[in-house]
């Protein structure tokens, strides 16, 4: 006996797909989980920086003397005021000479550093660690070494005693601004605190290098040493070396710690951040000078690192190389 619900053992018939099942839960919505992850950061950087700067620019605009909330509008009168400071004026002068110095000689110890690393063979760990310690170190604790225990300028000093065994007399390294060998001072104790951060910066990219590139070039005939360096190497680290030499221009500008301890009571060598401290927070406490010296100074970073970025091609695609 035949009926209509016999089942056809020999053509089944097809599954049905099963339906998708919507995700549920925080994985169903990517937007959602983006603002879930940024949004600290964007709260932070919103209350502690833009707002900040716009308060500051506000300010600049105003008669703003022991007072952060003012009404007095004044126009440009504080940007006139700041420029015709010779203190802050002459700072800007000295600390753009001092970046174009300690820039390229952070990057090339950096470089050097990180090439070194590189090609050993035995403790490379150990030299990495010991070049990256000094990173760590809080730039007021570095600068109250080297001025009490290395540049004090006594006789018993590192320094004084170092150059006394070559028949050297003594040097008040830090209390005497003619010659000026605070910047000797200045310059070994950034050296020393910056390069082994920018040397991890480098020795990133170098590993990253293929080594089918060196092999090529030496099929070619190219000479390892200067020539694989100066066709290969350096080519290849041309996005870390603009990167860091960006950073190594914003950290110059904005150099303060070591200046505020090194040079705590002397009237020169100061940078153009200690010039706004003093007239912000100084005895007249303008808050008005002060904020059109901080946008003046941010300017003036602004349109370095942009004319640094055009010349290195920051940002530049790798087919616009």
């Amino acid at each position: 006996m035949s009926t209509t619900t016999e089942i056809d053992l020999a053509n089944p018939a097809p599954a049905k797909p099963e339906k998708a099942r919507p995700r549920r839960g925080l994985r169903a919505n990517a937007t959602l989980n983006f603002w879930l992850f940024t949004s600290p950061f964007l709260i932070g950087l919103i209350v502690f920086v833009f707002v900040p700067m716009g308060w500051s620019i506000y300010l600049s605009f105003f008669e703003a003397r022991f007072t952060v909330s003012p009404s007095s509008f004044i126009g440009f009168d504080n940007y006139r005021a700041i420029l015709d400071n010779p203190d802050f004026t002459g700072a800007l002068v000295t600390f753009t000479v001092f970046a174009a110095f300690i820039v390229p000689t952070t990057w090339a110890l950096s470089l050097g550093l990180a090439l070194l690393v590189h090609r050993i063979r035995f403790m490379k760990a150990f030299f990495r660690s010991v070049f990256f310690l000094p990173t760590a170190v809080s730039y007021v604790a570095a600068a109250l070494i080297w001025k009490m225990s290395i540049f004090n300028g006594v006789r018993f000093g590192m320094a004084n005693t170092v150059i006394g065994w070559f028949g050297f007399e003594n040097v008040a390294w830090l209390a005497n601004p003619d010659p000026p060998w605070y910047w000797l001072v200045i310059v070994t104790l950034r050296l020393w605190l910056q390069a082994g951060f920018y040397m991890i910066l480098f020795l990133a990219a170098l590993q990253n290098i293929p080594a089918e590139l060196y092999e090529a070039a030496a099929i070619d005939g190219a000479k390892p040493g200067w020539q694989t360096f100066r066709y290969i190497t350096l080519p290849q680290l041309r996005a870390t070396s603009t990167a860091v030499i960006l950073l190594l221009l914003i950290a110059a500008y904005q150099a303060f710690d070591e200046f505020w301890n090194l040079l705590s009571k002397a009237t020169w060598g100061q940078p153009p951040l200690v010039e706004l401290y003093k007239t912000a927070l100084g005895e007249n406490q303008d808050y008005g000078q002060g904020s059109a010296g901080a946008v003046i100074l941010t300017l003036l970073i602004l349109v370095i690192t942009l004319f640094q970025g055009k010349i290195m091609g920051f940002g530049r695609g790798e087919e616009a190389k």
